[in-house]
């Protein structure tokens, strides 16, 4: 059973080690992640596979083809330690109107920037996403995200492993239902520490990585 929660765009697999964690995801699941290219000037880039619909996992760690970038490399990638999922975006019908939304709710999901990558076979694509939560900068809020007129990630023949189940845990779990209520946003959630975790369908059974 797919159990994709309403709006969800994408899950973040961050790493210290892309290629060591694409290979150890491609072993446990029986799927190698298709390349999805460079973020240009932030000395990241990514493998990507889809979770069904119009959902996908991106696994993002430092680029060894890139210069050391001027600031800290996106998803905290620098600091891990063992690729963890670190976080989750949502894409609202009207990222601008959500942002107003959810600010009107007492939550702030920050402000909101252009990004761009640049795909293996030469293209730019280009997105607008939230900049992240200084209210509970734990990722288990999600950041909300808008593709514009550009071709989403998970329309472009990705392989395939089903989502069977997302959740999460926090030590205080009842902080963190208004906050996502005021982004739209759904996600089961137990006490414990913080932690967010998810069950992928594939060749080789159900897979969990958290």
């Amino acid at each position: 059973m797919n159990a994709i929660p309403p709006h969800l765009d994408h899950l973040v697999l961050a790493t210290p080690d892309l290629a060591a964690t694409v290979a150890d995801f491609t072993r446990r699941t029986g799927v190698p992640p298709a390349p999805g290219g460079a973020h240009v000037g932030l000395g990241t880039r990514n493998f990507l596979v889809s979770l069904g619909g119009s959902s996908y996992l991106e696994i993002i760690g430092p680029d060894p083809e890139q210069a050391e970038p001027d600031g800290p490399r996106p998803f905290t990638v620098d600091e891990l330690a063992a690729a963890r999922t670190v976080t989750w975006a949502v894409s609202p019908p009207d990222l601008d109107a959500a942002v107003m939304s959810a600010r009107a709710r007492g939550y702030d999901p920050g402000d909101i920037r252009p990004m761009s990558r640049r795909r293996p076979d030469g293209t730019l694509l280009r997105w607008r996403l939230t900049d992240g939560d200084t209210q509970h900068p734990s990722g288990l809020v999600p950041f909300l995200i808008d593709w514009g007129s550009a071709v989403h990630p998970s329309a472009s023949g990705l392989p395939v492993t089903p989502l069977l189940r997302l959740s999460a845990s926090a030590p205080d779990p009842a902080e963190l239902r208004p906050l996502l209520a005021a982004v739209g946003a759904e996600l089961p959630l137990t006490e414990g520490p913080v932690a967010l975790t998810f069950t992928v369908d594939t060749p080789r059974g159900p897979v969990t990585f958290s």
